[in-house]
Protein backbone atom coordinates (compact mmCIF):
# COMPACT_ATOMS: atom_id res chain seq x y z
CA UNK A 1 0.00 0.00 0.00
CA UNK A 2 2.82 2.42 0.94
CA UNK A 3 4.51 1.89 -2.51
CA UNK A 4 1.97 4.03 -4.33
CA UNK A 5 3.20 7.01 -2.17
CA UNK A 6 7.35 6.22 -3.39
CA UNK A 7 7.43 8.89 -6.59
CA UNK A 8 5.89 11.18 -4.22
CA UNK A 9 8.56 10.88 -1.70
CA UNK A 10 11.30 10.49 -3.78
CA UNK A 11 9.86 14.16 -5.03
CA UNK A 12 9.50 15.25 -1.85
CA UNK A 13 13.41 14.01 -0.51
CA UNK A 14 14.80 15.65 -3.78
CA UNK A 15 13.58 18.81 -3.11
CA UNK A 16 14.47 19.02 0.44
CA UNK A 17 10.14 19.63 1.10
CA UNK A 18 8.40 18.47 4.48
CA UNK A 19 4.88 17.56 5.34
CA UNK A 20 3.44 20.14 8.17
CA UNK A 21 0.98 19.48 10.53
CA UNK A 22 -0.99 21.72 12.47
CA UNK A 23 -2.59 20.49 15.90
CA UNK A 24 -4.35 21.98 18.00
CA UNK A 25 -3.79 21.41 21.57
CA UNK A 26 -7.28 21.71 23.13
CA UNK A 27 -8.44 17.92 23.65
CA UNK A 28 -5.64 16.69 24.02
CA UNK A 29 -5.91 13.45 24.80
CA UNK A 30 -7.49 13.43 21.49
CA UNK A 31 -5.55 15.06 19.36
CA UNK A 32 -2.34 13.61 20.59
CA UNK A 33 -3.55 10.32 19.44
CA UNK A 34 -4.19 11.91 16.28
CA UNK A 35 -1.00 13.10 15.46
CA UNK A 36 0.70 9.93 16.59
CA UNK A 37 -0.97 8.38 14.46
CA UNK A 38 -0.67 10.97 11.16
CA UNK A 39 3.63 10.81 12.62
CA UNK A 40 3.78 7.07 12.03
CA UNK A 41 1.76 7.28 8.91
CA UNK A 42 4.09 8.94 7.16
CA UNK A 43 7.53 7.73 8.65
CA UNK A 44 6.23 4.16 7.45
CA UNK A 45 5.47 5.30 4.05
CA UNK A 46 9.00 6.29 4.27
CA UNK A 47 9.02 9.96 5.02
CA UNK A 48 12.14 11.16 7.44
CA UNK A 49 10.97 12.03 10.79
CA UNK A 50 12.87 15.69 10.29
CA UNK A 51 10.80 16.29 7.21
CA UNK A 52 7.82 16.69 9.68
CA UNK A 53 7.16 20.23 10.71
CA UNK A 54 4.66 20.18 14.07
CA UNK A 55 3.43 23.38 14.77
CA UNK A 56 0.51 23.59 18.17
CA UNK A 57 -2.20 25.89 18.39
CA UNK A 58 -4.58 26.54 21.13
CA UNK A 59 -7.91 25.09 19.49
CA UNK A 60 -9.44 24.45 16.35
CA UNK A 61 -10.28 28.01 15.63
CA UNK A 62 -6.76 28.43 14.71
CA UNK A 63 -5.80 25.58 12.50
CA UNK A 64 -6.92 27.77 9.05
CA UNK A 65 -4.15 30.41 10.14
CA UNK A 66 -1.17 28.12 11.44
CA UNK A 67 -2.22 26.23 7.59
CA UNK A 68 -2.00 29.59 5.88
CA UNK A 69 1.35 30.35 7.59
CA UNK A 70 3.12 26.24 6.60
CA UNK A 71 1.03 27.31 3.17
CA UNK A 72 3.14 30.04 2.66
CA UNK A 73 6.33 28.40 3.27
CA UNK A 74 7.98 27.11 0.42
CA UNK A 75 9.40 23.67 1.98
CA UNK A 76 6.25 22.69 3.09
CA UNK A 77 4.37 20.84 0.29
CA UNK A 78 1.34 19.35 2.32
CA UNK A 79 -0.25 20.43 5.32
CA UNK A 80 -2.43 18.10 8.01
CA UNK A 81 -4.63 19.80 10.08
CA UNK A 82 -5.57 18.11 13.24
CA UNK A 83 -8.38 18.74 15.94
CA UNK A 84 -11.34 17.81 17.59
CA UNK A 85 -14.53 19.64 18.75
CA UNK A 86 -17.22 17.90 20.78
CA UNK A 87 -20.51 19.47 20.79
CA UNK A 88 -21.34 21.15 24.23
CA UNK A 89 -25.17 22.57 25.21
CA UNK A 90 -24.95 25.08 22.30
CA UNK A 91 -24.22 25.56 18.30
CA UNK A 92 -20.84 26.60 19.60
CA UNK A 93 -19.52 23.71 17.73
CA UNK A 94 -20.89 24.08 14.70
CA UNK A 95 -20.04 27.79 13.64
CA UNK A 96 -16.12 26.70 14.53
CA UNK A 97 -16.79 23.60 12.56
CA UNK A 98 -17.76 25.16 9.74
CA UNK A 99 -16.08 28.05 9.65
CA UNK A 100 -12.74 25.99 9.97
CA UNK A 101 -13.58 23.31 7.11
CA UNK A 102 -14.40 26.29 4.61
CA UNK A 103 -10.99 28.13 5.61
CA UNK A 104 -8.82 24.76 5.01
CA UNK A 105 -11.01 24.15 1.92
CA UNK A 106 -10.46 27.44 0.08
CA UNK A 107 -6.89 27.22 1.83
CA UNK A 108 -6.11 23.77 -0.35
CA UNK A 109 -7.60 25.87 -3.42
CA UNK A 110 -5.76 28.99 -2.92
CA UNK A 111 -2.16 27.72 -2.26
CA UNK A 112 -2.72 24.59 -4.63
CA UNK A 113 -1.26 22.70 -1.72
CA UNK A 114 -2.56 19.98 -0.23
CA UNK A 115 -4.69 20.50 3.67
CA UNK A 116 -6.00 17.43 4.95
CA UNK A 117 -8.53 17.38 6.87
CA UNK A 118 -7.97 15.51 10.57
CA UNK A 119 -10.64 17.73 12.28
CA UNK A 120 -13.15 15.57 14.61
CA UNK A 121 -16.62 17.05 14.52
CA UNK A 122 -18.51 14.93 17.20
CA UNK A 123 -21.22 14.76 19.73
CA UNK A 124 -19.72 13.26 22.32
CA UNK A 125 -15.86 12.63 23.81
CA UNK A 126 -16.78 8.56 23.68
CA UNK A 127 -17.13 9.29 19.51
CA UNK A 128 -14.04 10.98 19.54
CA UNK A 129 -12.18 8.11 21.46
CA UNK A 130 -13.19 5.95 18.78
CA UNK A 131 -11.93 8.22 15.97
CA UNK A 132 -8.78 8.60 17.89
CA UNK A 133 -7.68 4.89 17.65
CA UNK A 134 -10.41 3.34 18.88
CA UNK A 135 -12.80 0.88 16.98
CA UNK A 136 -13.49 3.42 14.24
CA UNK A 137 -9.33 3.75 13.52
CA UNK A 138 -7.44 7.07 13.51
CA UNK A 139 -8.44 10.60 11.72
CA UNK A 140 -4.85 11.82 12.30
CA UNK A 141 -3.59 8.11 9.76
CA UNK A 142 -6.43 8.97 7.92
CA UNK A 143 -5.39 12.81 6.84
CA UNK A 144 -1.97 11.40 6.55
CA UNK A 145 -3.02 8.89 4.07
CA UNK A 146 -5.06 11.73 1.87
CA UNK A 147 -1.84 14.33 2.21
CA UNK A 148 0.21 11.51 0.62
CA UNK A 149 -2.13 10.38 -1.52
CA UNK A 150 -2.18 13.99 -3.30
CA UNK A 151 0.78 14.80 -3.16
CA UNK A 152 1.52 11.11 -5.05
CA UNK A 153 -1.05 12.42 -7.85
CA UNK A 154 0.35 15.89 -8.01
CA UNK A 155 3.70 13.74 -9.06
CA UNK A 156 2.16 11.50 -11.46
CA UNK A 157 0.67 14.80 -13.24
CA UNK A 158 4.06 16.37 -13.87
CA UNK A 159 4.08 14.36 -17.15
CA UNK A 160 1.28 15.12 -18.60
Amino acid sequence: MMDQYTSALKALSGLQSQVAIAVSTYNASITDKLLAGAIDTLTQAGLARESIVVSYVPGAWELPLAARWLADLSSVAAIITLGAVIRGETTHDQHINRAVSLALMELMQSSGKPVAFGLLTVNTLEQAIHRAGGDVGNKGQEAAHAALTMLALKQSLKGY
